[in-house]
């Protein structure tokens, strides 16, 4: 339930259009739907705007489902991220209005209004090929969050030419997310070339002393673009969601 929903339920009750009780029926349920291992928040979209992401790492196709069935029957939404092939493929059995975007690892589904659009567009940029499921699970669920994406891709800093030919789309965006591993440069170069927030994502990409990710970060924590800040390793979604906020306000 968000907003939306509760101003309509308390317009049919001042309609005389619902009882009391089932006013009251509802109310009890919104918190949380309680599945036994999983308590499914239902109370999210109206405290944040946006309702329960679910992480599907680390859980059964069964537990997916289960959760992801709920969302869509409560909010008529669902987003569950970090779905490998094999997960992917049994909860599509389960829950098959979930679209599974493959190189996101995202399953998502939304069948009611989609949520505001935000003021301008999301760029992702992305440093290599091999950062792009990060990239595209920042893309993807950005675009579930309402956004519009641009994508910037394999233009890491060994070739700084490649990113300086899609300026135009780097300035035109009011919010960016640069994805890079191995010295995590990209966010940096991206955030002296714009006047808008930089979104830095360091990715586990990299050889030994790239230590999964963590010289990225330290990389990009130590940043000297003032417009530049930094999500944890390797997360596309937490870069996604904070950029949509942004793009919203």
């Amino acid at each position: 339930m968000n907003r939306e929903d509760l101003d309509r339920l308390l317009a049919r009750l001042e309609r005389g259009e619902i009882a009391r009780d089932a006013v009251l029926e509802e109310l009890a349920r919104l918190p949380f739907r309680d599945l036994g291992d999983a308590r499914v928040d239902l109370h999210r979209a109206l405290r944040s705007g946006t309702g329960e992401v679910v992480l599907g790492q680390g859980k059964t196709p069964d537990q997916i489902a289960r959760i992801a069935r709920t969302l869509i029957s409560e909010q008529a939404a669902a987003l569950v991220t970090r779905v490998d092939v094999a997960a992917a493929s049994a909860v599509r059995e389960r829950v098959p209005e979930l679209e599974y975007h493959a190189a996101a690892r995202v399953r998502a589904y939304r069948g009611g209004p989609p949520p505001a659009p935000g003021r301008g567009a999301i760029c992702v940029v992305a440093a290599g090929t091999a950062d792009l499921p990060v990239a595209e699970e920042a893309a993807v669920c950005a675009a579930y969050l309402g956004a519009k994406v641009e994508r910037v891709y394999d233009v890491g800093v060994a070739g700084l030419h490649r990113l300086l030919a899609s300026i135009d789309t780097l300035r035109a965006a009011r919010v960016l997310i640069a994805v890079a591993g191995m010295e995590g440069a990209l966010p940096s170069v991206v955030g002296g070339l714009v006047e808008r927030p930089v979104i830095a994502v360091p990715t586990s990409v990299g050889y030994g002393a790239s230590l999964g990710g963590v010289a990225a970060l330290l990389g990009m924590l130590n940043s000297c673009a003032s417009n530049v800040t930094v999500v944890n390793i390797d997360n596309g979604f937490g870069a996604a969601y904070v950029a949509a906020l942004v793009n919203r306000a």
